[in-house]
């Protein structure tokens, strides 16, 4: 038994024994005024509860607005290939001029290092990486 518990178990004890004392004229104000006094512990009790769900919805929300987006749209994503392709051309020019084959295969290697990055942000399971669900929250019950 808890200390709520034995708080209730004695209001109820301090009611009969008041019952007792006062008389038949007053049970109706004492057992109304007993069940106020549990009426406020369920209110407080389920406002705690309340409060515990919806700071953790609140945590799951701020947990999946910082994960990156499962899905971009097609658009998003068609942009950025064409401007990798756009960036390629002055980037290959300058990594061949200053160091020939190396310095295309380094501005290339650059060039679908960025891309294969984007790719695995806008496609969780592309390399074997599960996205996170609700389910894998640490705030289970």
């Amino acid at each position: 038994m808890d200390g709520r518990d034995t708080d209730l178990k004695r209001e109820l004890d301090a009611t009969l024994h008041a019952r007792r004392d006062l008389g038949e004229d007053y049970e109706s104000v004492l057992v109304d005024s007993f069940l106020e006094k549990v009426d406020q512990r369920i209110d407080g009790a389920v406002e705690r509860r309340v409060r515990r769900q919806l700071a953790e919805q609140q945590m799951q929300t701020a947990r999946d607005s910082r994960s990156p987006r499962a899905t971009d749209s097609w658009g998003e994503r068609f942009g950025f290939g064409i401007v990798s392709l756009v960036l390629a051309v002055p980037l290959s020019a300058i990594g061949g001029a200053l160091a020939q084959w190396p310095g295309m295969l380094v501005a290339w290697a650059g060039i679908v290092g960025v891309n294969v990055a984007q790719a695995a942000r806008t496609n969780p399971n592309l390399f074997g990486r599960r996205p996170r669900s609700s389910r894998d929250s640490e705030w289970e019950e």
